[in-house]
């Protein structure tokens, strides 16, 4: 009998709530037992963030150039357009909408600031990381594009045996700790300040994303049906299974199977829908980026740091590239993009953690997002294929 397993999305709503309500009561010696537990599992993603980079992106880009062809490169680069479009067309949305309905420098500020107000922990164990992060991505982009170029196979093995190591470690050990860290967060934050109005901001800015979203999934297929020379929403119609089956699965991968079978439905040749779909279910995650676009800056917006369209561009671009080394695990693309939160961000271990909370509160979404306006690429790279 299989033994049954409660969704991370559940797991993660469960904390929060449990978080505020034992936070209302809890005395304070027993709430540092989970403060100090933050901070030993805060100092490990410190630790752990540089070799994620490492051990996904590397074999991420080795295999994207392996054998790479016409159609290979012609399908990356709309792939890694989208995304760009998608962070470009977030952050504009989100830079005229979020100063509306988002105070700055609100509680959340002093809740998560360096101020006296949290807790501390019992004792802290530093764990400095190998390398730093911009070094990491570097490393990886250099061996990346060189395992591609060249026919030797035994660091391109050692990469792939490192990227299995990593793998099964956010797999088993960080996403499975990811909900007691999210409570010791909000059990520190409702000990030491009024919480609601925190989360009641939170749900203003998980409508905004969603709103956001449908209009992406629109804009996607009117330019597939553009190119395609078809119907923009019978092909998004045709499209919804694959959405809703990746509602309930939160994984890319394990929608493929329908995904596929709806693509081939939108008139998408076998050869070029079993060729698109794989691919882009690992190297085009728009919806993701729009998850940690939107909600980097309502918590930046909340918290009162700098918003400026230079840095955010440069991320953004950044982004696009690290998505393609997101492990196929509900959590997988924040984790992949906590080194990019932290170096070109200036995200803490609060922040980061309020981060990985407020995108896995919406992970279904993303994905439905992501495997669905895999169906528009394919349109387009058909055509092009035809062509």
């Amino acid at each position: 009998m299989k033994k049954f397993k409660l969704p991370l999305l559940a797991q993660v709503i469960i904390a929060i709530l449990a978080g505020i309500f034992f936070g209302q009561f809890i005395p304070v010696s027993l709430a540092r037992i989970f403060v100090t537990f933050n901070s030993l599992f805060g100092n490990f993603l410190t630790f752990i963030i540089p070799l994620i980079i490492i051990g996904l992106v590397t074999p991420a880009i080795a295999e994207l150039g392996k054998g790479a062809g016409r159609l290979l490169l012609i399908t990356a680069v709309i792939a890694y357009g989208s995304t760009l479009f998608s962070g470009f067309f977030t952050y504009f949305n989100c830079d005229f909408i979020f100063p509306k309905i988002l105070p700055e420098n609100t509680d959340l500020n002093s809740s998560w600031g360096t101020g006296d107000t949290l807790l501390t922990p019992f004792f802290s164990i530093d764990m400095p990381a190998a390398v730093p992060v911009m070094t990491a991505l570097l490393l990886s982009f250099c061996i990346g594009l060189g395992l591609s170029l060249i026919k030797g196979n035994t660091l391109r093995q050692a990469c792939f045996d490192f990227r299995d190591i990593i793998t099964i470690l956010i797999a088993k050990v960080i996403i499975p700790l990811l909900p007691l860290h999210i409570f010791g967060i909000f059990l520190n934050m409702t000990v030491s300040s009024s919480v609601l109005p925190i989360i009641l901001l939170f749900l203003r800015v998980i409508i905004v994303i969603f709103i956001l979203h449908i209009a992406l999934l629109f804009i996607q297929f009117l330019m597939a049906g553009l190119i395609g020379k078809k119907n923009p929403f019978g092909l998004l119609k045709n499209m919804l299974p694959a959405y809703a089956t990746a509602l309930g699965t939160q994984s890319s991968a394990a929608t493929i199977p329908v995904t596929l079978a709806q693509t081939r439905k939108n008139g998408v040749s076998e050869n070029i829908a079993t060729f698109v779909i794989p691919l882009c279910a690992t190297i085009h995650l728009s919806g993701s980026t729009m998850k940690i676009v939107a909600c980097s800056m309502a918590i930046m917006i909340m918290s009162g740091m700098p918003i400026d369209i230079f840095n955010y561009s440069g991320f953004i671009m950044m982004l696009g590239i690290t998505m393609i080394a997101a492990p196929g695990v509900p959590g997988g693309a924040i984790m992949a993009a906590l080194g990019l939160l932290e170096s070109m961000l200036g995200f803490g271990e609060t922040t980061q953690a309020l981060m990985i909370a407020l995108y896995i509160a919406m992970d279904s979404f993303g994905t439905a997002c992501n495997v669905t306006g895999d169906g528009a690429i394919a349109v387009i790279v058909d055509k092009i294929a035809r062509k």
